[in-house]
């Protein structure tokens, strides 16, 4: 199941251009090493490092990806409304240590994290006590990260040059949004 979807987002998920698929970083304006695009509830933008990323609407995986989440009483029955799409091309692609700090992210909603393709490298990194949990994301892991998960603990997908294959990496997000 997690290959079949996996090829057919490939087929389907149109990324953004370096107008949007980029963050700024100590005072300048870096590309992103990987490929990105949104889906989500009409209106719904997440901005983050800069960078505002409108949804496009949802493609029909995905919806049914979100309503199976949204029915999870784990996940507490968030429904989510917004999700990005991160495309991890090589081992040469990743996205650097951080956290989700945004403002527009609701606080009291999981993040989830569904992978698909490459397995790769997920670290978790605990600032103040220096704590590190490495997790190796299979494709088809589904990875929740609970508040205040968050906001204690930054997160990474680190580069592997041995990594040859594609990774597609789906986030759910509950975006606030006023009205």
């Amino acid at each position: 199941m997690a290959g079949r979807l996996f090829r057919l987002l490939e087929r389907q998920v149109t990324y953004y251009g370096p107008d949007i698929a980029k963050v700024f970083v100590f005072g300048k304006w870096h590309p992103m090493p990987r490929q990105l695009c949104a889906y989500g509830d009409a209106g719904v933008a997440y901005t983050y490092s800069g960078t505002r990323v409108p949804a496009k609407p949802w493609l029909p995986s995905l919806a049914a990806i979100r309503d199976v989440l949204a029915a999870d009483a784990k996940l507490g029955h968030v429904r989510f409304n917004f999700a990005l799409v991160n495309r991890y091309a090589t081992g040469d692609n990743y996205i650097g240590e951080h956290r989700d700090s945004e403002p527009d992210l609701d606080p009291s909603a999981p993040i989830v994290s569904l992978s698909l393709g490459a397995q790769r490298d997920f670290y978790f990194r605990q600032p103040l006590m220096g704590e590190k949990v490495q997790l190796a994301l299979a494709g088809g892991s589904l990875l929740a990260m609970q508040p205040p998960t968050n906001s204690h603990w930054l997160h990474s997908l680190p580069k592997r040059k041995r990594v040859q294959q594609p990774r597609i990496n789906i986030t759910f997000r509950r975006i606030v949004t006023s009205g």
